[in-house]
């Protein structure tokens, strides 16, 4: 969660259709695999580059499969606005749900009604404690993917000596709960770089700009911020903006919007650790079909990540994320 300059819609609108959508599913169905072609993706939030790529990816996967499919967002990356999109899933009985639970522990509940009701659940990107509900789980390898950020700010250091700051999204989500800790493992091994610790952004751009300039202000030896997700990133780039420390301070994103990628162009950013969240969403449907129809089901997998600079963007464009497909 899933780096993020997400696009102002209306709180109200709950159906993503940044890449066209799917048929809407009806207002009932049977969970058999013989006759019940309906598929839904709920991913963390609306409108946003990772998760549209991630749509397409499943899109494409899941008609070519011969299902009817649907996407249903939250407008922000929150539970309390996921639960209900669960809970209408759950009525319409769909045979399998793509979700990237915007909260580990508060999303158990509504997504084990839907596996008790025979649906075949998939986690995508973000995953719950409770590993018993989901029949798999696609996701970066997100530990590994904070580990290659801190040695990524590390080469950028280049030997220089000061201090380095994660800016984390929310507590309590999965994917970027472990990066952090992954960065905090990595950056441990370099004695030129003090680890000033992690600081919570609430997924909002803007809390992450105030609370990089305000660490600047504190820390003026300030060398290098990872943003654990899009929105974080975005955020980040814009406080290094307003400080007048562009270049100055090494950032390193995860994730690769078009805001994100261009930053980096213009040598606001550093490097970008790129998911492929087309693959998270194709392989997804792959195991979501195979629990479906009774086959082997792999219960973990992990997608590539790739550390991307100015120097190699034009080598890796296949990593960065799409606004609609």
């Amino acid at each position: 969660m899933k780096i993020r300059s997400v696009a102002v819609l209306a709180t109200a609108a709950l159906v993503l259709t940044a890449c066209g959508g799917g048929g809407k599913i009806g207002d009932s169905g049977s969970t058999n695999a013989a006759t019940n072609k309906k598929m839904v993706l709920i991913p963390g939030i609306q409108a946003e580059p990772f998760y549209i790529s991630m749509q397409c990816g499943f899109e494409e996967a899941a008609k070519a499969a011969g299902y009817q499919v649907d996407t249903q967002a939250p407008a922000k990356f929150d539970a309390p606005q996921q639960i209900p999109i669960v809970t209408g899933v759950l009525a319409n009985k769909p045979a399998a749900v793509l979700i990237a639970p915007t909260d580990d522990k508060a999303l158990a509940g509504p997504m084990k009604q839907l596996k008790d009701a025979g649906i075949k659940v998939i986690e995508v990107d973000t995953k719950l404690q409770d590993a018993s509900i989901a029949a798999s789980t696609i996701s970066s390898n997100n530990e590994q993917g904070g580990q290659l950020a801190a040695q990524t700010i590390n080469k950028l250091a280049a030997g220089k000596s000061g201090s380095v700051l994660v800016l984390n999204t929310k507590a309590g989500t999965s994917t970027t709960d472990a990066r952090a800790k992954g960065f905090e493992d990595e950056i441990k091994k370099y004695s030129n770089l003090k680890y000033l610790g992690q600081q919570y952004t609430d997924n909002e751009p803007a809390q992450a700009a105030s609370k990089l300039t305000a660490t600047l202000a504190a820390n003026p030896d300030l060398i290098g911020v990872f943003a654990t997700n899009l929105n974080t990133g975005e955020g980040a780039a814009t406080g290094l903006k307003s400080a007048g420390k562009t270049g100055a301070v090494n950032l390193v994103g995860f994730d690769a919007s078009p805001k994100q990628v261009q930053d980096l162009q213009g040598g606001v950013v550093q490097a970008l650790i790129a998911q492929d969240p087309a693959t998270i969403g194709k392989q997804g449907v792959e195991q979501a079909i195979a629990a479906i129809d009774g086959k082997e089901v792999k219960r973990n997998i992990e997608t590539n990540l790739v550390a991307i600079t100015k120097d190699d963007a034009a080598q890796n464009e296949k990593y960065f994320y799409k606004q609609k497909c």
